[in-house]
């Protein structure tokens, strides 16, 4: 902004949004610092993290996408995102990665291949469940995992969460098991998952670290069997479950009440 500013008061030619021609070649020169060293000059490598801030959340203004038509991607963080408890709050949509599933490991890529167009199909959903109260079937059944996704995808800060526990519960989500599971307990669901695989199967969080370190090599369907009965397991005896509402004491005034009622009935 102070740049525009300060151009258009020097009479500098505008070019879109009013901003001087040269505002792509100063980000460009700013991002060619990032780069891989060869050995002559030490090794090693740079990387630069653009942070854009936008208007109303448009990421179709000039900077937005200058940036964006330089970098390798974008992460969209959504205010309104923030607002509502997801955090990171990060918009799927918007996001975008052209390195892709190459950056994952294997054994994530098994797992997750379809979380992001599920996450975007569930917010379409929610936005049009808004204005319509009656839902079919499965239409409600997609809204709930969704729910229940965007619950396990939230993420404290200074809690980093290991590759081997990421995947046990986004299998456990796309594969249903958390559909049941009331939305104010699967955090709790979660914590306790991790702590009953550490103390029970921690062979199998092994296994997943195994194919995680070699790209090449994928969860075997015995390893996915193996995740999805110790999952089954933790569910039948050790998943933390709703507690059952106890019926309220009647009050003086409402045992009176009944009493009368009754010597009523009985005349």
């Amino acid at each position: 902004e102070a740049y525009r500013n300060i151009s258009l008061i020097i009479r500098r030619p505008p070019g879109r949004e009013a901003y001087p021609g040269d505002v792509f070649y100063l980000h460009s020169r700013l991002l060619e610092r990032a780069a891989r060293l060869n050995e002559d000059y030490g090794g090693g490598s740079l990387t630069a993290l653009p942070l854009i801030e936008t208007r109303a959340n448009d990421i179709s203004a000039y900077i937005p996408t200058n940036v964006i038509s330089i970098t390798d991607g974008q992460i969209f963080l959504e205010t309104d995102l923030f607002n509502a408890g997801q955090r990171p709050a990060v918009n799927t949509g918007l996001s975008v990665s052209r390195v892709g599933s190459s950056a994952q490991t294997r054994a994530m890529r098994q797992v997750a291949g379809s979380l992001r167009l599920d996450l975007a199909q569930f917010r379409e959903l929610a936005a049009f469940a808004q204005f319509s109260s009656d839902l079919d079937k499965a239409t409600q059944a997609r809204i709930d995992r969704g729910r229940r996704i965007t619950e396990i995808l939230k993420q404290p800060q200074y809690r980093p969460i290991p590759v081997e526990k990421q995947v046990m519960i986004i299998y456990a989500a796309n594969n249903g098991y958390l559909d049941d599971v009331p939305l104010d307990l699967v955090a709790e669901w979660e914590t306790n998952l991790y702590r009953y695989m550490d103390a029970n199967h921690s062979e199998i969080g092994q296994e997943i670290i195994e194919k995680s370190v070699n790209a090449r090599n994928k969860m075997s369907d015995e390893l996915l069997k193996k995740l999805g009965d110790a999952i089954k397991e933790y569910k039948e005896t050790a998943a933390p479950r709703p507690q059952e509402q106890k019926p309220q004491a009647a009050s003086p005034e409402q045992a009176a009440q009944a009493a009368e009622q009754a010597q009523q009935a009985a005349s």
